[in-house]
């Protein structure tokens, strides 16, 4: 339930590959899943070519598990081996350095000092390749700093994003996910999220601090019905939405 109501790996691997191959030239092979859970990113980029390698970090093993379980019926035996998984902080991981890395659905957030934010980017940074690109995605919006719930109705159950705390002194947030199905039974605090809601100005400015260059903010466009539409591209000015969620790329040199 969770991958089908908060996660788009194949979009967020179309834009890894477009942002990449209009910098560099050509397609990326290597990718590091950062906080990568059931390593969502990692499976849908094994497929994309047979060239493609993925690792993932996270220190929950049962998600972790849960994840290699999927991996039996959704990858070939030649794509499963294409896979490395780590049960590891992202913040001591070792690996090869690779063509992207990434930290999705927010997960960075966990870190809610500059120190250690600024500790992670610069992990990321020596896990990056030279000519390498980091990525993430950020929300924000009016409507995020609000305690308040959100349902969004999907195939056989109801979603809710509970935004469940805010505190405007330290930035931080309690987010909560519930599931909501047809028989009135409900999936409480499905999952919990202890976070700091970092700015963008923020996060580019810790890119800069721990070595990446060139920090590119990609605005989401809106559709005709007032919604996003999915597509995202380099932008200087956003507008002031009630919610947004964007993409941040940088580089390093």
């Amino acid at each position: 339930m969770y991958e089908l109501a908060v996660q788009q790996p194949e979009a967020e691997c179309d834009f890894l590959d477009a942002t990449y191959r209009k910098k560099v030239g050509k397609l990326p092979a290597t990718l590091r899943e950062d906080f990568c859970a059931s390593h969502a990113v990692c499976r849908e980029w094994v497929t994309r070519r047979r060239t493609n390698r993925a690792f993932g970090i996270d220190l929950d093993s049962s998600t972790l598990d849960w994840g290699r379980a999927r991996q039996q019926s959704t990858l070939t035996p030649a794509q499963r081996s294409r896979i490395a998984l780590a049960n590891a902080d992202v913040l001591t991981a070792r690996r090869a350095p690779v063509d992207i890395t990434v930290a999705m659905n927010f997960s960075y957030c966990v870190f809610k000092t500059r120190e250690l934010m600024l500790r992670y980017l610069k992990a990321a940074y020596k896990g990056t390749r030279p000519g390498g690109m980091f990525a993430c995605d950020a929300y924000g919006g009016s409507g995020s700093y609000l305690e308040q719930e959100e349902e969004r109705d999907l195939d056989g159950f109801t979603y809710v994003w509970d935004q469940h705390v805010y505190n405007p002194i330290t930035g931080e947030v309690l987010n909560h996910i519930h599931f909501r199905f047809p028989d009135r039974t409900e999936m409480k605090k499905a999952f919990t999220y202890d976070w700091r809601l970092w700015t963008l100005p923020e996060l580019q400015e810790l890119l800069i601090e721990a070595g990446f260059r060139e920090p590119v903010v990609h605005w989401e466009g809106t559709a005709k019905d007032g919604t996003g539409d999915g597509v995202f591209t380099p932008s200087r000015r956003g507008e002031a939405c009630e919610a947004w969620i964007a993409y941040i790329s940088a580089w390093r040199p």
